[in-house]
């Protein structure tokens, strides 16, 4: 096991690859998230912990804790998720030491963040909004291309183009301000027309419809409130629902750019 603790902000689905393969390597790993996370592939999301006490990824158990379970949680070799949404653990002598914590911005801003309470070992930052020896010190690169899990020590990853990857069909976003009220399952297979769920509003409920056949690959919990707009689900036209139970090639991939960025600050690449 590695001396060095990795904290992430964070637990979506490609924060939650990271913490994957860092955890695979020996690192301990800590995950700060919101009281209500907005993950939406919530099945390869450690973020899930929060609403379920305790969540595994591909064989690796994650616990939503109290600052003084910490150690505890990590020595029987799980991943602890606070509920920490400002870092405050990070001022916290008691629990983190700046000469030895290495903090990974994961939630996916796309805007530049707040400074770090503390000067970390090494903050890396993924996708836009952090700049390499700015406000960070290494940059990863989050968008799907010849460049993506690529690692920058100065300046910036692709800027955000505003359009989700691939068929923009595939995005179900909130009609309304409200809660989501699930009418189908995680891994379902889903018809053209069917109501996946629906919004709950003041007024009654607006239904959200499949845009086309596939798998429901994603749905936010209906705990978290969302405004109008804001990416709720995800329909994969590949119809395999065992995906939906994977981490995804682009989620590995980013891990695999920050595990390049720990392990060449650390003196360990060679």
């Amino acid at each position: 096991m590695h001396s060095e603790l990795i904290v992430i902000r964070g637990g979506g689905d490609l924060a939650s690859g990271v913490a994957l393969r860092l955890r695979r390597v020996g690192f301990p790993v800590l995950i700060l998230e919101l009281p209500q996370p907005l993950a939406v592939r919530r099945t390869v999301s450690f973020a899930e912990a929060v609403y379920e006490g305790a969540w595994a990824v591909e064989g690796v158990t994650a616990r939503v804790v109290s600052a003084d379970q910490l150690q505890v949680v990590m020595e029987a070799g799980e991943i602890p998720v606070l509920v920490d949404p400002n870092a405050n653990v990070l001022s916290n002598a008691f629990l983190t030491n700046p000469r030895t914590t290495i903090v990974i911005d994961g939630r996916l801003l796309k805007r530049e963040p707040a400074p770090l309470p503390i000067r970390p070992l090494l903050h890396i930052g993924l996708g836009p909004g952090f700049v390499a020896s700015v406000n960070c010190d290494a940059v990863i690169e989050t968008r799907r291309s010849h460049t993506l899990g690529r690692v920058y020590w100065e300046g910036s990853a692709q800027a955000d183009s505003g359009q989700p990857e691939g068929d923009p069909q595939r995005i179900l976003r909130a009609p309304a301000d409200g809660n989501v009220i699930p009418r189908a399952q995680i891994g379902d297979h889903i018809e053209p027309g069917q109501v996946i769920a629906e919004m709950k509003i003041p007024e009654g409920s607006l239904p959200i419809p499949s845009p086309f056949a596939g798998v429901l690959r994603g749905l936010i919990h209906q705990s978290a409130a969302v405004p109008q707009g804001m990416k709720i689900g995800d329909v994969d036209a590949r119809n395999d629902s065992s995906a939906c139970w994977l981490v995804s090639d682009k989620a590995l991939s980013i891990g695999g750019g920050v595990l390049e960025a720990v392990l060449s600050r650390l003196g360990l690449s060679a």
